[in-house]
């Protein structure tokens, strides 16, 4: 099939590159504008966009992507069918209709569970078993149109926000070119998404990540997994902020103030939370590396009764 592939970060490359593999026809590529980073604000290229210059793909950078002359840029390659992951700008209703088989997107959950920017982490954050993908018909809402098909992918114990991403990227890619199987082959039974059992994975920001210590130590614990790498858990000590990389729970009956440190010693760190202590693991103090904990006891002495926050 002659395919426009929209998307932008790095979980939109395993797909992109999949469909290529396919032997599928990518005859453009849209992606977000190039910003600037770093200190010397070099304009960076997006991971989609890398890929498709190496793979000599013509490539389309539109600020707003409803715009008529950008419509008809898109129009100009002649798609059989669009594939969006993650592209990050809202598609218009002539977009939607303008290829053959419509617009079909890899969303990472399984819908109509965490509709939204950050269901990775919000799956872990929350205690889910497992997450999974979605691929979907667009419409012209966001993340409501009918759902193709599905794979289920179950949550580790100790899944991170990070390892995650690398599952649900490679089993999207899968997934989708499987998709366009289908939908070749007319085998498709779409269906229609429960809208009663929705719920919204809200966008991540920074402030997120401020532990709270009188919340139970199993939420605090599924937080920082969920926020590795980003935006990471973190909170204060001694005026510092103290990132913290990996914890485990520990079940107590102690009562004492949250936040505070009740047990210190060479190797171990233990905070009381609302509910049990927390035992840190992997920890990273501002202007310092990460590191394990007894690596970072021995660069610094913390004392019993220290208030986190």
């Amino acid at each position: 099939m002659r395919v426009v592939f929209m998307g932008t970060p790095d979980f939109a490359v395993g797909t992109l590159e999949a469909i290529i593999e396919a032997g599928h026809e990518v005859v453009g590529v849209v992606t977000q504008p190039d910003k600037p980073k770093g200190r010397g604000k070099t304009m960076q290229y997006t991971p989609v966009k890398e890929v498709a210059l190496a793979h000599e793909i013509p490539v389309f950078q539109p600020v707003k992507v409803k715009e008529e002359s950008a419509v008809e840029k898109i129009r100009a390659w002649k798609p059989d069918v669009m594939v969006v992951v993650a592209f990050g700008q809202i598609l218009s209703k002539e977009l939607l209709d303008l290829p053959k088989y419509g617009c079909i997107n890899v969303h990472a959950s399984l819908l109509p569970k965490y509709r939204g920017s950050a269901p990775i982490q919000w799956a872990i954050i929350d205690g889910e078993p497992e997450s999974g993908v979605t691929t979907m018909q667009m419409d012209e809402g966001v993340d409501t149109g009918d759902m193709l098909e599905q794979v289920v992918v179950p949550l580790s114990a100790d899944e991170t926000g990070g390892s995650l991403f690398g599952k649900l990227a490679q089993e999207g890619a899968k997934l989708l070119v499987h998709t366009l199987e289908q939908v070749e082959a007319g085998s498709l039974q779409p269906v229609k998404q429960e809208h009663t059992k929705a719920t919204h994975a809200k966008m991540l920001d920074k402030q997120l990540g401020n532990i709270d210590f009188s919340k139970p130590a199993v939420e605090i614990e599924r937080l920082i997994r969920g926020l590795n790498p980003w935006p990471s858990a973190y909170t204060k000590l001694q005026g510092k902020t103290l990132k913290i990389w990996k914890a485990a729970v520990v079940e107590s009956e102690s009562k004492g103030a949250c936040g505070t440190i009740v047990s210190v010693t060479k190797h171990d760190l233990f905070v009381q939370t609302g509910e049990g202590l927390l035992q840190l693991q992997e920890v990273q103090l501002e202007g310092k590396k990460r590191m394990d904990i007894d690596a970072f006891l021995r660069g610094i002495t913390v004392e019993k009764g220290t208030v986190l926050g």
